[in-house]
């Protein structure tokens, strides 16, 4: 097998690897949100049972719902954000792989590379 196959499939695996991760995070996701979500009904439940508190137990349980729903929300947004940025990683890292291999293209790369920035420290001095 070629070098070249080699990275493609290497890289490739990574990409289903990236795929596998991010799903099972969220599936993770899922199962302690609802873990959390019986956890936190069952004292709401016993209270529910004394019919003074019935309204307050309906108001605490509809802002329990929406805050646990969006703290979940919130960790399957970063995973997909996560996911995204390992393929893109993944996919710079093909295209530069290629680019490098063709020839006069590390030299137009080289010249073309931004100015470093000045380290916070000279800033402050200048």
């Amino acid at each position: 097998m070629s070098s070249s196959r080699s990275a493609g499939t290497t890289r490739a695996d990574l990409r289903k690897l990236a795929d596998v991760v991010r799903r099972e995070v969220d599936a993770g996701a899922d199962t302690v949100e609802e873990i959390h979500r019986s956890i936190a009904r069952m004292p709401l439940d016993v209270l529910a049972k004394l019919d003074i508190f019935e309204q307050t137990v309906k108001d605490v349980r509809k802002v329990q719902e929406t805050s646990i729903g969006a703290i979940y929300d919130l960790i399957r947004k970063v995973n997909d954000e996560v996911g995204k940025l390992a393929k893109e990683l993944l996919d710079g890292r093909e295209k530069r792989a290629t680019a490098a291999k063709r020839p006069g293209v590390r030299k137009a790369a080289a010249t073309k590379r931004p100015a470093r920035r000045a380290s916070a420290s000279a800033r402050l001095r200048a």
